[in-house]
């Protein structure tokens, strides 16, 4: 018989069980998500989510009644990681300077994880909180731009939307090149910081291209898993 912890009587103790339980299934539930979300991105099933908890279907709808809540409970503290890069570059006294740290801090985040990478380029509206935590970074980023282009530095035809189409373009880069060439985002990032400078603004350093070998390698894994250019 398990004893009684102070204050609780033989008849709580059941219940005591059970909240244990259900808070050990959602931590596997979420475990196993951010495992499947980081590898897989966010095409991953619910169901295979369930199986890679060792949980059956109705546990995880008990804990994670919609995609949506699940997505936002294992990228909450990304999401926050994300709002406060913001934040960070804001308080940089070099507009510039913090610009190009923030975009490179983004696309790094994207490339630990691809299923922040979807998060990034995607919209989830029933999810409040993760799109409250976006809405937050993106005033942040406009705030930041302005900054960057009353300096002189950042181009004046760079809007926001310049910052969707790089996420959407680093998200590709990072799928198509997988473990063969990691780093290949890095390049693109240094390319397009480029792009986005004015004349006489300090140029960030360009990262190494990546071997031919690499991403000769990058090319045959898209084409064995059937996503290569038809």
């Amino acid at each position: 018989m398990i004893p009684s912890a102070p204050g609780e009587t033989p008849e709580q103790q059941p219940e005591a069980r059970l909240r244990a339980d259900a808070e050990r299934n959602r931590d596997r539930i979420l475990a196993a998500a951010r495992r499947l979300y980081a590898t897989e991105g966010l095409g991953v099933s619910m169901a295979s989510v369930a199986r890679e908890a060792g949980v059956g279907k109705a546990t995880l709808s008990r804990r994670f009644a919609t995609r949506e809540e699940l997505i936002t409970a294992v990228f909450a503290d990304r999401m926050d990681a994300y709002a406060d890069a913001v934040a960070e570059a804001l308080a940089d006294p070099d507009p510039w300077h913090g610009f190009t740290g923030y975009i490179e801090a983004v696309c790094a985040m994207q490339a630990a994880d691809r299923g922040f990478a979807d998060v990034l380029t995607m919209t989830f509206p029933a999810a409040k909180a993760l799109e409250a935590r976006r809405a937050e970074a993106y005033n942040g980023f406009l705030a930041l731009i302005s900054r960057a282009q009353k300096s002189g530095h950042l181009r004046d035809d760079f809007n926001s939307a310049d910052l969707v189409i790089l996420l959407m373009a680093n998200a590709g880069v990072i799928a198509a090149t997988g473990d063969a060439a990691p780093d290949t985002w890095r390049r693109l990032v240094g390319h397009m910081l480029r792009s986005y400078a004015a004349p006489g603004a300090p140029i960030p350093a360009l990262p190494e291209a990546p071997a031919p070998t690499a991403l000769y390698r990058a090319m045959v894994r898209l084409t064995r898993t059937g996503k290569g250019i038809s």
